[in-house]
């Protein structure tokens, strides 16, 4: 018999807000944190915007010492340390000290697309003016894949299973779920998981090169994300981190936690670039499989299902998604549940998308609200032939949240699908 698992602690790097408390009202209020970036306009971008958490250097000296902030531009590493000691410290526990053991009930699951861009770059060009000796200690833990794992486990003295998976914008949802079966299996007790995805043009520029970002409201930044609006120009990049501390109900229980929400499952799985998928395209069949074996494997009912956070990205894969939603859900016009996607607010944060919009969940589950798809002020008429507008709220409006779903959808093809229930 598996193990139940819950939430006990969240914290969330959003380009429209830094910790649960300031994300949350951002949430209810509809504010956006997409901006006009002046150095994508020198550098000839066509999208000039994009979504960008604001940290402050006081904030950084709240998690980094002054040495460890030498040399240190790693801001993936940096959004995920913020998310995860957050989440941590959001759940009560304690962090190992130095001279104790590590925690062998702990384990890390955080996940990125890439890490030390800005890092890599500026040790390219050291590396080319015969300046090996002056690339830094801290190159290698900047620019390698697991970084933000490591620097998270050195912090909070974790001694479970302490990895990074990395599987485009499907990264945060499956990070969150590897936590999950380890738990649930009984190969752990708590496990910090998330994901983390970096800014910049060294990140943006080869979106920017396939044209799949927006380019028509450079003057206009927070109108710039339309995620199913027919208006809708390509997506609106971003970044930042989102986490969560998940752990046995029994553990919970037995240290008086407090619990957000219950993941009652999930799924994983990839298209494998058949059927019309592609290295960008979704296969629709593998979509609809990864929504179903995801209800089959949390054991409950398409109708239970109350509210869906999309991957919905603002591009002309919107319609196909929520086609995929309907077969899937067997759910369509009045019968479909509420929807929206975080993206309208944030932009497309990437690797990082799937585990602040799991955040976003469960605060709107917590808080008793579904917040508003800014932006979609004309509905796609292929949306609107499948599903009723009263699906999908402009607005925040109060409801209550019992079973929520959420999925994500990656490039190369890979999907992810998770379950969460009000506990």
């Amino acid at each position: 018999m598996k193990n139940r698992v819950v939430i006990t602690g969240m914290g969330v790097c959003a380009p429209n807000g830094v910790g649960l408390e300031t994300f949350t009202e951002a949430l209810k209020n509809g504010t956006s944190g997409i901006t006009h970036h002046q150095l994508l306009k020198d550098l000839n971008f066509s999208c000039q915007i994009g979504g960008i958490p604001k940290i402050s250097e006081e904030k950084k000296r709240e998690y980094f010492t002054d040495l460890q902030l030498r040399n240190f531009n790693a801001s993936g590493i940096l959004y995920g340390i913020i998310a995860g000691m957050d989440a941590l410290n959001d759940s009560g526990l304690s962090i190992a000290n130095q001279e104790d053991e590590p925690n062998w009930d702990l384990g890390i699951v955080f996940g990125v697309a890439t890490s030390g861009v800005e890092k890599f770059r500026e040790s390219i060009y050291k590396l080319d003016e015969g300046k090996v000796r002056r690339l830094g200690s801290t190159a290698v833990a900047q620019t390698m894949t697991s970084g933000v794992s490591a620097y998270l486990t050195g912090m909070i003295g974790a001694g479970n299973s302490v990895t990074t998976n990395s599987s485009a914008c499907a990264t945060g949802t499956e990070a969150i779920l590897m936590g999950y079966e380890r738990i649930a299996n009984g190969q752990a007790t708590q496990m910090l998981c998330g994901s983390t995805g970096e800014d910049g043009p060294y990140i943006w520029g080869g979106f920017d090169a396939m044209k799949v970002i927006s380019y028509k409201f450079n003057h206009n930044p927070e109108s710039g994300s339309r995620p199913m609006d027919s208006d809708a120009s390509g997506f609106v990049p971003g970044s930042g981190a989102g986490a969560m501390l998940l752990e046995s109900l029994e553990s919970a229980h037995a240290r008086g936690a407090k619990i957000y929400a219950e993941i009652l499952g999930g799924s994983v799985n990839s298209g494998g670039h058949r059927q019309g998928g592609s290295m960008t395209a979704p296969n629709a069949t593998a979509v609809r499989k990864c929504i179903s074996k995801a209800l089959e494997n949390s054991t409950i009912d398409a109708s239970e299902i109350d509210y869906i956070n999309g991957h919905l990205t603002a591009t002309v894969k919107d319609p196909e998604e929520i086609k995929n939603w309907t077969i899937a859900l067997k759910r369509k016009g009045e019968n479909f549940p509420y929807i929206n996607s975080l993206k309208s607010l944030t932009g497309h944060c990437l690797a990082a998308s799937g585990s602040i919009e799991s955040v976003a969940t469960v605060l709107q589950m917590k808080h008793n609200f579904i917040f508003g798809n800014k932006n979609c002020e004309n509905l796609h008429p292929s949306i609107a032939s499948l599903i009723s507008s009263d699906s999908v709220p402009t607005e925040k409006i109060s409801a209550t949240i019992k079973t929520a779903i959420k999925a994500s959808f990656g490039f190369g093809d890979v999907n992810a699908c998770i379950i969460f229930r009000k506990y």
